[in-house]
């Protein structure tokens, strides 16, 4: 009788074909087998699937996949049915009512091995409890960073899921993401109640995509450089690429200059109609088309190993989005490029579209206040509407989230909200206070995107340590390496842990830096935080709650301002 984890080697060379398994995805299943709630942070390419795939077989109990996209679903149940690790379904709104009730009832009688479904569909009670009556095995949060980038500001069931969780049995958590920095991590444990999570880093390096940036005054002169650097590339033969950029308006204006210019593109972002958005992303799979200009609508879940270049436009709202864009070249190993586009003037762009609103405490006294006299009898967009003449929809928006997050609100079924119970000064005030802290961390997210922009030491350095990984610059593969003489002595690495997450931290010898790298500290407004980065007279901090703070070192020293916690321990996981 071969033990467990023998059989995990034979599942993944007989039904998945692996010749063998990374020590990424052996651990990661090892740890799930245990009943440990796992989160698991692997680039993209490195087999995340098969992680739920061998486990759930070995598993007593079905498992619930939680994918936020239809395209990335069917994907994967296409995927599944080529193997013979279970029987697949999924369970979305594009089934007819019977047509869900039918995957219920199988999934229910022991007929699925794996459901998929985005998070909306696990809203309603009843649904809910079918689910739960099959007593699944495990549930897994695909594209876990969803959780942080929805979650706040639109698709909101998002920010339900540790509920949801608890209604369905608590089974074992299992969290897949291919970028998420440590207060990233931080939050996906937190939002989802993950107990005692196994933390999984395997590593953020890219190292055969290289890394630029080029500096623009204005659009007109960044427009004219964007489109030269596609036609030489295709003209040279490296191609398909993809260029981002941050608004539905801009895609369009790109996709219309390209096109006069001759540039073989097509044009992909949410507003436009579903089957024109399919087509176009079949065009560019195909290899009908060589250049899709799209906003960050378009990419997750999708796996074309051959684009050669990603070109943004616009800067993205954080460096997790850039980095989780620019994953999207070079995934066969073979030589790619990253290259942002960057004017100053961007940024505001991001502040508008990307900073949350900003709440007062009287603004969520309102709303509640205003629930409390239609509970039950509006949907979110009426209830901005009756509301649009003393708050923003936007403020609406904000407040209901904030209500939901004490359980003081939830929306039924047919999209009413209802208020569950009356809420207290004191809680009016620290949901505007959350609110708060949600924008300060959002704005220091793309203050240190904009440092990566403006950053004269090497790209991939600051970069992989903003993700809590070190690195011996130079890295010989970015334009500020490439531009410096070489020679530069090696750094020393030692690896430390960024609670409850994993860095890898570089130490510059002969450093006068105050605190370890890793080390946990506190401030008396910022609080609890840990060292990420020194560059030269500066320090780069990671606050729980306020985000990302650089601080200049001699201020630092001379007026006490940080306070050593502890220094940095050990590295776990792999």
């Amino acid at each position: 009788m071969l033990r467990r984890f023998d059989k995990v080697t034979r599942i993944a060379r007989e039904k998945l074909g692996y010749k063998a398994l990374r020590p990424a995805q052996r651990a990661a299943i090892k740890s799930v087998l245990k009943g440990q709630d796992t989160l698991a942070v692997m680039p993209t390419g490195a087999g995340k699937s098969a992680i739920y795939q061998i486990a759930a077989h070995l598993l007593d109990g079905p498992a619930i996949i939680v994918s936020p996209l239809l395209a990335l679903q069917k994907d994967q149940v296409d995927t599944l049915e080529n193997v013979t690790v279970g029987e697949a379904a999924m369970l979305n709104s594009q089934l007819s009512d019977a047509g869900r009730e039918h995957a219920l009832q199988r999934f229910a009688g022991g007929g699925i091995d794996f459901l998929f479904l985005a998070p909306e569909q696990l809203r309603d009670d009843e649904r809910l409890a079918q689910l739960a009556a099959a007593k699944p095995a495990l549930i897994v949060i695909d594209e876990a960073h969803c959780i942080t980038e929805w979650g706040h500001d639109f698709r909101p069931d998002y920010s339900r899921l540790k509920e949801v969780i608890e209604k369905l049995g608590r089974p074992t958590l299992l969290a897949l993401t291919a970028t998420a920095a440590p207060p990233v991590r931080q939050e996906i444990i937190e939002k989802l109640g993950m107990k005692n999570p196994h933390v999984l880093v395997s590593g953020f390096d890219r190292p055969n995509i290289h890394l630029s940036v080029r500096r623009f005054a204005g659009e007109g002169s960044k427009h004219e450089a964007l489109l030269q650097a596609i036609q030489e590339a295709l003209a040279e033969g490296d191609g398909p690429g993809i260029v981002y950029a941050a608004t539905r308006r801009h895609t369009e204006e790109l996709h219309a200059l390209f096109s006069e210019a001759g540039v073989p593109a097509v044009c992909y972002h949410g507003g436009m109609k579903k089957t024109d958005r399919i087509n176009a992303q079949e065009a560019f799979m195909n290899g009908e088309t060589s250049v899709i200009v799209a906003t960050s609508a378009f990419g997750m879940g999708v796996d074309k190993a051959d684009v050669r270049w990603v070109f943004h436009a616009d800067i993205s709202d954080s460096l997790d989005a850039y980095y989780q864009e620019v994953g999207r070249a070079g995934r066969d190993g073979k030589p790619a490029r990253a290259l942002l586009f960057y004017a100053p003037s961007d940024l505001h762009v991001r502040r508008f579209f990307g900073g949350a609103t900003h709440l007062e405490a009287d603004d969520v006294a309102q709303v509640a206040e205003a629930l409390s006299r239609i509970n039950g009898a509006l949907t979110e967009d009426e209830l901005a509407e009756l509301m649009s003449s003393s708050l923003s929809a936007a403020k609406v928006h904000a407040s209901l989230h904030r209500l939901e997050e004490i359980a003081a609100l939830r929306e039924n079924n047919d999209g009413m909200l209802e208020l569950l119970r009356q809420i207290s000064p004191v809680e009016a005030y620290n949901a505007a206070q959350a609110q708060e802290k949600h924008r300060s961390f959002a704005k220091s997210r793309l203050e240190m995107l904009q440092k990566y922009a403006e950053i004269q030491k090497c790209r991939r350095e600051f970069l992989l340590n903003y993700f809590g990984e070190g690195y011996e610059e130079p890295c010989k593969n970015c334009d500020v390496c490439q531009s410096k003489p070489q020679g530069k002595q090696p750094q020393k690495t030692e690896k430390t842990e960024l609670a409850p997450s994993i860095v890898t931290s570089t130490v510059a010898p002969n450093s006068n830096a105050p605190f370890p790298l890793g080390a946990r500290v506190r401030h008396a407004e910022w609080g609890q935080g840990a060292v990420l980065r020194y560059e030269e007279d500066k320090m780069t901090v990671l606050f729980d709650e306020a985000g990302y703070k650089t601080l200049a070192v001699a201020v630092v020293m001379k007026n006490a301002l940080l306070d050593l916690l502890h220094p940095a321990e050990p590295m776990y996981g792999v």
